[in-house]
């Protein structure tokens, strides 16, 4: 396919990836760029996650999480560039990303009800038009058709340098040595849950970004067009 039937095209592309790879960031890039549709699948996770510390959930409950998730509506809209992610109407941006959410979706996400009805809506929305998802799960079960798939990867210690310079740009206190520990727990729970677990796709790119720029990362999604 050549990069011009790319971009005039209505495709998909599928962008997988552990914690603090890049996903959601070059994802961004790529969709503003281009003009694609970006769903953020992590973020539907933590919105519902958030919805049931909220509420007082049993996180290890599935069939309660399924019917929290029946009375949550998740939607995205930009904003002065950004984009925000919203709960039954209220922006929940910041607060899904604080340090109680972040230990606690990994869990959430691992109930087979919760990702089939996740499932659903993600493929809904990428039915819309061209598209760029980034995820665990998103070349092997969500878009498993996606045109483009692409598996980023990098250190731990990296993806805990990432995270952290996050967390202190967003005034969310954490250490470095705690979200070491959060990223190589969260990587092991993920790839070892027996629904969706984070895989890479057999026809997936694999690019590893410890020492490249957003830049170098997008430019190099780009070239397998």
């Amino acid at each position: 396919m050549s990069r011009r039937e790319f971009l005039k095209n209505k495709l998909a592309l599928a962008i997988d990836g552990p914690a603090s790879s890049g996903k959601s960031t070059v994802a961004k890039l790529i969709a503003d760029e281009k003009n694609f549709i970006y769903i953020d699948t992590g973020a539907m996770y933590r919105t519902l996650t958030y919805h049931a510390l909220d509420q007082g959930v049993d996180i290890h409950d599935g069939p309660s999480l399924l019917d929290l998730l029946d009375q949550s509506k998740i939607s995205f809209a930009k904003k002065n560039g950004d984009q925000l992610t919203y709960l039954n109407g209220q922006d929940v941006s910041l607060a899904i990303r604080q340090n109680d959410v972040t230990q606690a979706v990994s869990q959430v996400s691992s109930h087979k009800e919760v990702r089939q009805e996740m499932v659903r809506r993600q493929q809904e929305l990428a039915s819309q038009g061209s598209v760029v998802m980034d995820g665990r799960d998103i070349g092997t079960v969500v878009l498993p058709d996606a045109e483009v798939k692409i598996f980023l990867e990098a250190s731990p210690e990296e993806r805990a340098r990432r995270r952290y310079q996050e967390n202190q740009s967003k005034g969310i206190s954490s250490t470095y040595q705690d979200l070491l520990e959060e990223i190589k727990k969260r990587d092991q729970l993920d790839s070892t849950r027996e629904v969706s677990p984070l895989k890479q796709a057999q026809d997936a790119v694999v690019i590893d970004t410890t020492s490249l720029t957003i830049e170098e990362v997008k430019d190099k999604i780009l070239q397998q067009f």
